[in-house]
C-alpha cells in the first residue's frame, strides 16, 4: 500500500550533506512562509521524495553516497518528479567548467549555481524558475 502524495502550494526540498547549510535553508524558507524539507544523503532523499512532491528541488552535486548528477537523473525518472525543477549547487571548483553545466542540464537540472550562494540569491533563482 503506497502513501498518498503530499503537495503544498509552494514547497522546497534540499539534498545537502552540509547540515548547517541545509538547516539554514530550511529555516530561512520557513521565515518566508515556504515549506522546506531536506535530506543529508541521496538515499534519504530518494525515500522521502516518493511521498513528497516539492515545487523545486535544490541538490548538492557532491553527496556522500551518490553523485548529484546521478541523483538528478534518478529523480527525473519518477513520474511525480519529472517536471519538478532541480537546481544543482556545488562548492567544488572542478564543476566550474561549462561542460559540467551541460552535464547537469543533460541530467535534468534547470540551473547550476556555484557555492557560496546566499539565501537571497538562491531564493531569487527559485522565484525565477517558478515564474
Amino acid at each position: 500500500m503506497s502513501k498518498p502524495m503530499k503537495t503544498q502550494a509552494l514547497s522546497l526540498y534540499i539534498v545537502e550533506d552540509d547540515a548547517h547549510f541545509r538547516e539554514t535553508f530550511i529555516d530561512v524558507m520557513g521565515l518566508r512562509g515556504v515549506e522546506a524539507q531536506g535530506a543529508g544523503s541521496a538515499a534519504e532523499a530518494l525515500l522521502e521524495l516518493r511521498t513528497f512532491r516539492p515545487s523545486v528541488i535544490v541538490l548538492d552535486v557532491q553527496l556522500p553516497d551518490i553523485h548529484g548528477f546521478e541523483l538528478c537523473r534518478r529523480l527525473k525518472r519518477y513520474e511525480t518528479l519529472k517536471d519538478v525543477p532541480v537546481i544543482l549547487i556545488s562548492a567544488a571548483t572542478q564543476y566550474n567548467d561549462p561542460r559540467d553545466r551541460v552535464e547537469g542540464a543533460l541530467a535534468g537540472a534547470a540551473l547550476f549555481l556555484p557555492k557560496p550562494v546566499t539565501m537571497d540569491q538562491l531564493w531569487s533563482e527559485i522565484e525565477s524558475l517558478l515564474g
